[in-house]
C-alpha cells in the first residue's frame, strides 16, 4: 500500500492530544493530511517521488526520528522532514540538521511558525520534483534522438509524439512501411513508460503458423488439444506487467481477432481449454504495414477492432519522406558497423552522398543499414530499386517537374550539410561550394536553420 499522492503532510508523533492539534492547525490552513501514531513502516509506503513533506516527532518509541529521517533519505535525500523537538532535545536536533533534517521546531512553538516551515518545504519539494521531471525529459530526449537518428521535421514530429504517448497508459498502433523501424519505435515507448522494469514481448504475427497463433498468444491447459500435453503460458500472459508488441497484426485470422477484441476491452485472458479468467496489465502495441481501414472495408479486418486499436495511432514516415535524414542515418550505421568489426570509418565521397540522396529507400531504415554494413566492411556503395529490399538499378527522385526536382535535390543536400558538425557559416559554405551570401539566401528560401546553438553569423 502506497500514500496516496494528495496527501501534502504525513504527521507522527505519538501523543495523540498534540498530533491532534497540530492536525487541525495544518487541515484548518487547507493542507491534506495524514496523521500517524507511530513511524514505523513509513518508508516502505512513500513513493520516491512522493510530492509531500514529513513533520515528526524526534522523541518516540519504536523508531525514533532521527531513525526515520535516516530510513527517509536513504530512499530519497531530498524528501524534506520536519523534527519537532522537546526543550533538552535541541543538541539532538541540531544533530539532525548535520544529518539532512529540513527544519525542526523546539515546543512550544506558534501554529504560525508550523505552517510557514510546513509551507516552505512544500515548495522545495515542487521546485525538487520539477527538476526530476525536466532532467528524466531531457534524459528521454536524448534517449530518442539516439534511437531514432534524424532532424526532419517527420522525425522531429514522430519523437514528439512517442514522448507524449509514452507516458500514458494508452494502447498505440503503429503505422509503417516495412523495414521503417517499427519494433525500434515501439521499444523506445516501452523503455520511456512506467513498465520499463517489465518485460518486453514483441510477436510477429505474420510468422505464425494458423494452428500456433492462439496457443501462442494465449497459452493453453493440458489436453486443450491433440500433443497439449502440459500448460503453456500464452504471450499476452507472459507480458503482465509490461508491454506486448504484435507486428503484422492485419494478418490475423478473424477468429483471432475477435478474442483479441475481447482482451482489450475486459484486460482479461483465458487459456485454450481452460475456464479461468487471468486478469491482465500489460500494454499493446500492435503495428501494421496495411491500411486497416480498407482492410476493414474489403472484410478483411474486423471494423470494431480497428476502431479500438486506432485510438492511438502512431504513423512512422518512410525514409523518402525524410531525405535529408539519409546521411545522417547512413554515417551513423556505418560508424556502428566499423566500431563492431574494428574497421576505420570511412568518410563519403561527394559522389556516394549524392548517390544517398537520390535514392528512394524503397527497404527503408533496414535497406539502408545493410548498405551502411557494406559500405563499413569497404564493398561497392550499389543502390538499386527492383524490389522491397532495393535490389534493382537506381532511379531518380520522381515527382514535380524538373525545376521542383531540382528545387528539392538542393535543399536535401544543403540539410544533409546543415547535420554534419559545422562551427560557422564560413565552414558550411566552403563545404557546399558556393559564397556565403549565397547561402544565406538558399537558407531563407528553403526555410532552414544553421542551428540552435550560439555559434553561427558571428563566426563568420
Amino acid at each position: 500500500m502506497t500514500i496516496d499522492n494528495r496527501i501534502q503532510v504525513v504527521l507522527i508523533d505519538d501523543d495523540p492530544h498534540l498530533r491532534q492539534a497540530l492536525g487541525q492547525t495544518l487541515d484548518l490552513a487547507g493542507l491534506k493530511i495524514l496523521p500517524l501514531s507511530e513511524a514505523k513502516g513509513l518508508a516502505a509506503q512513500l513513493e520516491r517521488d512522493w510530492p509531500g513533506v514529513v513533520v515528526s516527532d524526534i522523541r518516540m518509541p519504536g523508531m525514533d526520528g532521527l531513525e526515520l529521517l535516516s530510513e527517509l533519505h536513504a530512499q530519497d535525500p531530498e524528501l524534506p522532514v520536519l523534527l519537532i523537538t522537546g526543550h533538552g532535545d535541541v543538541p539532538l536536533a541540531v544533530q539532525a540538521m548535520r544529518a539532512g533534517a529540513y527544519d525542526f521546531l523546539e515546543k512550544p512553538f506558534a501554529s504560525d511558525a508550523l505552517l510557514d516551515s510546513v509551507r516552505r518545504a512544500l515548495a522545495l519539494r515542487r521546485l525538487v520534483l520539477d527538476n526530476r521531471s525536466l532532467r528524466l525529459a531531457l534524459s528521454d530526449r536524448n534517449e530518442l534522438s539516439a534511437r531514432l537518428v534524424g532532424h526532419s521535421t517527420p522525425m522531429l514530429r514522430l519523437r514528439e509524439q512517442i514522448g507524449a504517448l509514452a507516458a500514458t497508459k494508452a494502447d498505440v498502433l503503429i503505422l509503417g512501411e516495412t523495414g521503417a523501424g517499427k519494433e525500434v519505435v515501439a521499444r523506445a515507448l516501452h523503455d520511456l513508460s512506467s513498465r520499463r522494469s517489465g518485460p518486453f514481448v514483441a510477436i510477429n504475427a505474420g510468422a505464425l503458423a494458423e494452428s500456433v497463433v492462439e496457443s501462442e498468444l494465449f497459452g493453453h491447459e493440458p489436453g486443450a488439444f491433440t500433443g497439449a500435453q502440459k500448460r503453456r503460458i500464452g504471450k499476452f500472459e507472459f507480458a503482465n506487467g509490461g508491454t506486448l508488441f504484435l507486428d503484422e497484426i492485419e494478418s490475423m485470422s478473424m477468429d483471432v481477432q475477435v478474442k483479441l477484441l475481447r482482451m482489450l476491452q475486459e484486460r482479461v485472458v483465458e487459456r485454450l481449454g481452460g475456464n479461468q479468467l487471468i486478469p491482465l496489465d500489460i500494454r499493446v502495441i500492435a503495428a501494421t504495414k496495411e491500411d486497416l481501414r480498407q482492410a476493414a472495408d474489403q472484410g478483411r479486418f474486423r471494423a470494431d477492432l480497428y476502431y479500438r486499436l486506432n485510438v492511438a495511432p502512431l504513423r512512422i514516415p518512410p525514409l523518402r519522406e525524410r531525405g535529408e535524414d539519409a546521411l545522417v542515418l547512413f554515417q551513423h550505421y556505418a560508424d556502428e558497423a566499423s566500431a563492431r568489426h574494428g574497421l576505420p570509418p570511412h568518410e563519403l565521397q561527394p559522389s556516394q552522398r549524392a548517390l544517398l540522396l537520390r535514392h528512394t529507400w524503397p527497404g527503408n531504415v533496414r535497406e539502408l543499414q545493410n548498405a551502411a554494413e557494406r559500405f563499413a566492411l569497404g564493398l561497392e556503395l550499389a543502390l538499386d530499386n527492383s524490389g522491397a529490399e532495393g535490389a534493382g538499378a537506381i532511379v531518380e527522385v520522381t515527382g514535380g517537374g524538373l525545376s521542383e526536382q531540382v528545387e528539392n535535390f538542393e535543399r536535401s543536400l544543403i540539410a544533409a550539410e546543415l547535420a554534419r558538425s559545422h562551427s560557422s557559416v564560413r565552414s558550411l559554405a566552403e563545404a557546399l561550394g558556393i559564397p556565403r551570401k549565397t547561402l544565406h539566401d538558399k537558407l531563407r528560401k528553403h526555410g532552414l536553420n544553421f542551428g540552435d546553438s550560439s555559434h553561427g553569423d558571428e563566426n563568420e
